[in-house]
């Protein structure tokens, strides 16, 4: 069964010694293709609360299963029901376990309820593994409270195939919700993209929430061998991608992450860390390894007969048969960096299943719709509303990195962290450095696949062909907060000619 977050985020960040037992037990379920099962969910509807938890949402086998996880004793004296810790100390609980699960599952039902969801079979479960025999009550069926006896796989997936058998059947007349709806609905409730800088109000907070899009990615990606993902600048591809690869590393298969620029080994390394997952530039790949699936960052890079020879060599059951998933995005980035051979490329799309990413969660509204202008490049429509407007600033004399660092130092000056700013010299090709100010100078074909906070271009291309183009609409779409280009009156002249051309064309 598929975990979110993973199993080694559970049991490195679980408060309770149960809940990661439970967590390895169901890690270890098979038997539907299409389980999967997300760890301390908060509910942003209750009936008494603002917000609830509930330990596991699982769906299994089309009914979806709310599990309330105690650890320890339990105990109902007098009609009030305590937790009993290992030394026999009684803790006073507000109400029974099941009733937490089963008011955990009405406020799941309304929420999904309300994002139109049709009807589901859903049952409220509670797992008490350090106790030998359940509480019997006439108030929920014994089969709906697990004990110790039932903490092997075999036992969980017995009792939850006979949860299911049992389950509510529908009403007349209601919509019956497919399985693949009620799943792609709940990675997108409850799935969070990892937080890769400073937060920085409700831009960041806008950010981080895993969308739509990415939720039907992940669902898409758990359930086919051969995925092509395609997406503008900030529409979330790499971080997407580390979470399908840890959840491949949690069903236990051998996991490469790869990539044609070694900037990117910064961004994924941590992200992976403490995982058996390989993470190495394409050309430090040899065929002396092979893994059960193998992730693809910007793939446009990559898109040639040679580098794809490349891959068939170090993926189980070779390129046409095994398990890989490419991220890329075809509008302009394929010029920076790499090759991209159209030949090739249809022929590994035809054999793969494709999706889109169509939300920008990178790049503020302003940022997308300056880039929309400017460019036409579709970098997905603009998902965070919030957020300043692009500043243009126009100098009389060269529009450098010294002009790029006044107006760094001014961004410090409003309360922007000094280690959160780049300056991105566009027609540069040069590896990052940090210049004597303390700001990060870094160049399109470096910053391709990263972001920041905020950025500062400068040095913009001599001439909009291809390369630079390509290397503008890298640059523009590093910023996540705040975007400030640097200009000449000439640059101004250029950019407006380069707008007028996009649109003769259309």
């Amino acid at each position: 069964m598929i975990l979110v977050p993973d199993l080694t985020d559970i049991v490195k960040n679980a408060e309770s010694d149960a809940e990661r037992r439970v967590a390895r037990l169901l890690r270890e379920l098979t038997g539907d293709l299409d389980a999967v099962a997300f760890y301390s969910v908060k509910l942003r509807s209750h009936a008494y609360k603002q917000q609830a938890e509930a330990d596991f949402v699982v769906l299994w086998k089309k009914c979806l299963i709310v599990i309330e996880v105690k650890g320890g004793g339990v105990r109902k004296h007098e009609g009030i029901w305590y937790s009993v810790d290992r030394r026999n100390d009684w803790h006073k609980l507000s109400s029974s376990p099941m009733e937490q699960a089963q008011s955990a599952m009405y406020a799941l039902r309304d929420i999904l309820r309300e994002e139109g969801v049709g009807w589901f079979a859903h049952e409220a479960v509670v797992i008490t593994p350090d106790i030998e025999t359940p509480p019997h009550s006439v108030e929920w069926q014994p089969s709906h409270w697990l004990a110790k006896d039932g903490m092997t796989v075999e036992g969980l997936a017995q009792a939850l195939d006979t949860i299911t058998d049992a389950a509510r059947r529908p009403p007349a007349g209601k919509r019956i919700a497919r399985a693949d709806e009620v799943r792609t609905r709940l990675f997108g409730e409850f799935t969070r993209m990892p937080v890769i800088d400073a937060q920085r109000g409700a831009v960041i907070e806008e950010q981080n929430r895993a969308t739509v899009g990415q939720a039907r990615v992940l669902a898409a990606l758990a359930r086919n061998p051969r995925v092509m993902v395609f997406g503008g600048a900030g529409t979330g591809k790499s971080l997407v991608l580390v979470e399908a690869a840890k959840q491949e590393a949690g069903e236990g298969r051998s996991v490469l992450i790869t990539f044609h620029s070694p900037e990117l080994l910064q961004f994924f390394a941590p992200h992976v860390a403490g995982r058996d997952i390989a993470v190495l530039p394409f050309t430090q790949l040899t065929s002396d390894q092979v893994y059960d699936v193998v992730f693809v960052d910007e793939a446009q890079d990559l898109m040639d007969a040679e580098m794809m020879d490349r891959l068939d060599a170090v993926v189980v059951g070779g390129r046409d048969r095994g398990r890989w998933r490419m991220f890329l995005d075809s509008n302009n980035q394929s010029h920076v960096d790499g090759g991209f051979d159209d030949d090739v490329f249809e022929i590994v799309a035809s054999e793969a299943l494709s999706v889109d990413l169509e939300l920008n969660v990178r790049n503020t509204q302003a940022i997308v719709h300056m880039v929309q202008e400017y460019l036409g490049a579709d970098v997905g429509d603009p998902g965070i509303v919030h957020g300043e407007k692009v500043r243009w600033h126009t100098f009389d004399g060269a529009a450098d990195v010294a002009a790029a660092e006044i107006v760094a130092e001014q961004l410090v000056a409003d309360g922007v962290r000094r280690k959160d700013i780049w300056i991105i010299e566009t027609d540069s090709t040069a590896a990052p450095t940090v210049t004597p100010q303390g700001f990060t100078l870094t160049s399109p074909r470096y910053a391709k696949g990263l972001e920041a906070e905020s950025v500062v271009l400068c040095d913009l291309p001599e001439s909009f062909d291809d390369a630079g183009t390509a290397a503008f609409y890298v640059s523009v779409t590093r910023a996540r907060v705040s975007l400030n280009i640097v200009v000449t009156k000439d640059d101004r002249r250029r950019l407006q000619e380069l707008v007028r051309q996009r649109l003769v064309k259309k």
